[in-house]
């Protein structure tokens, strides 16, 4: 009998047979959190800084990028949003959480071409595990900058991933999980850029790691939160005064005190759906014990975390 830890979670392996998580046995779909940091995670390279320096010398203390497990007992089959340079510890993370003994990867989601998001799809070719029509779910400039540049193109060429198409509100449905996507603004050099919703039989949830300012999208993001019962929403900066000597203007993203300004309307139970997410190495809220985090939480607020269950 062998015992196996990584990250909070613990698998009991008995003669070579798998005892799944307690939460993959339960019947219920839910979203299994895998990163929450920003693309370069956290202590991000390069980084010496003092923010950065507890990340390197203690590795409990890493992040990954943000990612998001989908696990349905159902029907054993889990998909990831998001394809990080963290992928093979995230991929590991949701073998254990989700064996493959009976939980095939049913497919990836994307939400655009910024190096965090789908940069770990490399992983996936003949130099790696060489997977075979693995499905990819893209929007229609994010397939096409996969299909017409190296090395991604090689993915699809030799059958690693199969693309599979999606567009603007349009809904796939998973068996009894349902995703759909929708365009959101943000710098959109090779690919649009999606937030995606997530339903499941008894609860839903938005996933919305990048964005521009809110004032830039038509859609009010308080009363989206008011129809959904999670919402995980780009934290990548917590204020304006991270980056200095660097113009914030043009790495447009909502202040997590803008959002909680933009939200302070809303009642403290619609306030709770919220888990700020995608946070940037120099973030606070990766510090839990920061006075920023206690704010976000004394606001009634969540910051997410790695191993983190929401049950659909």
């Amino acid at each position: 009998m062998r015992l196996v830890f990584f990250k909070y979670v613990l698998v009991l392996t008995l003669f070579g047979t798998a005892i799944f998580s307690v939460f993959a046995e339960s019947g219920n779909p839910y979203l299994y959190i895998l990163g929450v940091a920003q693309d370069a995670g956290y202590p991000q390279a390069g980084c010496y800084e003092a923010h950065c320096m507890p990340g390197w010398y203690d590795v409990r203390l890493r992040r990954g990028t943000v990612s998001l497990g989908l696990i349905d007992p159902e029907t054993n089959q889990k998909y990831m949003f998001e394809a990080t340079p963290n992928f093979p510890a995230q991929l590991f993370d949701l073998e254990l959480e989700a064996p493959a003994e009976r939980f095939k990867l049913a497919g990836i989601f994307l939400t655009h071409a910024h190096i965090g998001h789908y940069s770990g799809l490399m992983f996936l070719g003949h130099e790696a595990m060489g997977t075979l029509n693995l499905p990819v779910y893209a929007m229609p400039r994010m397939s096409q900058f996969l299909k017409t540049n190296g090395p991604w193109s090689q993915l699809v060429t030799y059958k690693n991933i199969i693309l599979e198409p999606l567009q603007n509100g349009e809904t796939q449905i998973l068996g009894r999980l349902k995703v759909t996507p929708f365009l959101v603004p943000h710098r959109d050099e090779y690919s649009e850029t999606v937030g995606y919703r997530i339903d499941g039989p008894n609860k839903s949830a938005i996933f919305i790691p990048d964005i521009d300012k809110w004032s830039e999208w038509q859609t009010d993001i308080s009363d989206l939160i008011k129809t959904v019962d999670y919402a995980l929403i780009d934290a990548t900066f917590f204020s304006d005064r991270e980056l200095p000597g660097r113009d914030m203007s043009k790495i447009p993203h909502p202040f997590v005190t803008e959002s909680m300004e933009a939200l302070k309307k809303l009642s403290h139970e619609e306030r709770n759906k919220v888990w700020f997410i995608h946070m940037n190495h120099t973030n606070p809220l990766l510090n839990s014990n920061s006075r920023e985090s206690q704010r976000v939480q004394s606001e009634g607020f969540n910051i997410a975390t790695e191993g983190k269950r929401l049950i659909l």
